[in-house]
């Protein structure tokens, strides 16, 4: 059968499975295939686009894809998904940008920054907002480099075990989580327990980290029922198969191969779905794209362990540290010898120095089941 002579909605599958350079050609082939291609509700361009956009950090984009905003045939709907979530220097140094609505440009600015980033707006337009003169092109500098001289405080969240969480913040110039909680647990008699930490989820520009400390306490009143709440929304599962993916990353580089693999938790009840929904503002990074729901990425590691404790029978004890750390081009290279996207391989190595502002509004955003009995702005008990 002649291609043309298919139903719209199937030609538009198979122009989707074509490279963008091969798309490009065959939308300038005739008036039927140029009208397809260009109808918005077709859109077969999506699927190219999203294959570059979430291609590894490594590759580069097609050629093509630079200067798509001249093509009359690609709908500017998806500019919204490009500007959300591509590269920073390539959006700011290679591609040609679209002319796009200020409330287009406003959309891609919630989807792709923290809420509390919007601080930097003022009273300038959007597109200000979103590009050089703002958000993106700072975020590109800082990634690249030890810059501080636009956010000369860096805030930062502290879960505490009694239901309470405290924003505080220090000087970003010496910004340094590891030093900031390892004095937290030498104030609170807990320098002798090792600290972990854990990638809550990533973006394109940032990736919240929670810093802890597990424990077999001997009683529940050190224990923060917060920390598990905040890594583990009350419901959400995943599977067994993942959780003994999970262990088997955990002990690789263990000498004790007997470990025994964890029990396969119950199925839940009930929609969970009727009670959470995927984050969308801002969009999670491909290898966090069904937050808070499990991402079967290799990345997402939330989950150790099962029921109540974390990996080992343990809890989490104390406060839990959350920071906003910006993503370089080596930030997601595996940096140390253990398990990747773990502990200490999160921190150490290069492209892991330069961190951001965490507040309440981006805590509310990525975690909005987790509630808090009192918030502390500053140190100290809220009195």
């Amino acid at each position: 059968m002649h291609l043309e002579a298919l139903p719209v909605e199937l030609i538009a599958d198979i122009l989707a499975e074509l490279d963008l350079s091969s798309l490009i050609l065959v939308s300038y082939l005739s008036r039927r295939l140029h009208a397809i291609s260009s109808d918005p509700s077709l859109n077969p361009w999506r699927q190219p686009i999203l294959r570059n956009l979430q291609s590894a950090p490594d590759e580069s984009y097609e050629l093509a894809m630079r200067h798509l905003s001249v093509r009359q045939t690609v709908p500017r709907q998806n500019w919204l998904e490009i500007l959300s979530v591509a590269r920073a220097g390539w959006i700011l140094y290679e591609a040609t940008l679209p002319n796009l609505k200020e409330q287009d440009w406003e959309e891609c600015f919630k989807r792709r920054f923290l809420p509390g980033w919007q601080k930097w707006k003022k009273d300038g337009s959007w597109k200000e907002a979103y590009l050089n003169c703002r958000i993106l092109g700072r975020v590109h500098h800082r990634s690249h480099s030890s810059c501080t001289a636009d956010e000369a405080w860096t805030k930062y969240i502290m879960l505490n075990r009694n239901g309470s969480a405290n924003e505080m913040e220090a000087n970003s110039r010496n910004f340094n989580p590891m030093v900031l909680f390892n004095e937290y647990k030498l104030q609170n008699n807990l320098n002798h327990l090792e600290t972990h930490i854990r990638l809550v989820v990533a973006f394109a520009d940032v990736r919240i980290l929670a810093f802890g400390v597990l424990n077999e306490p001997r009683s529940a009143f050190t224990v923060n029922r917060n920390a598990r709440t905040f890594l583990h929304p009350p419901g959400v599962q995943k599977s067994s198969k993942a959780d003994a993916d999970d262990w088997r990353s955990i002990h690789s580089t263990s000498s004790n191969e007997d470990q025994p693999m964890p029990e396969s938790q119950p199925p839940v009840i009930g929609d969970i779905n009727q009670v959470y929904s995927r984050l969308t503002y801002p969009i999670p990074a491909s290898s966090h794209a069904n937050y808070p729901f499990y991402t079967p990425s290799g990345i997402d590691k939330r989950w150790f362990g099962t029921g109540e404790s974390e990996e080992g029978g343990r809890q989490w004890v104390g406060g839990m540290m959350l920071t906003a750390q910006l993503v370089g081009p080596q930030t997601n290279e595996h940096a140390i010898d253990g398990p990747p996207f773990q502990d200490m391989d999160l921190v150490a190595g290069a492209g892991r120095s330069q961190y951001a502002s965490f507040t309440w509004a981006d805590l509310s955003a990525i975690a909005p089941w987790l509630e808090l009995t009192k918030r502390i702005d500053g140190d100290g008990l809220g009195h």
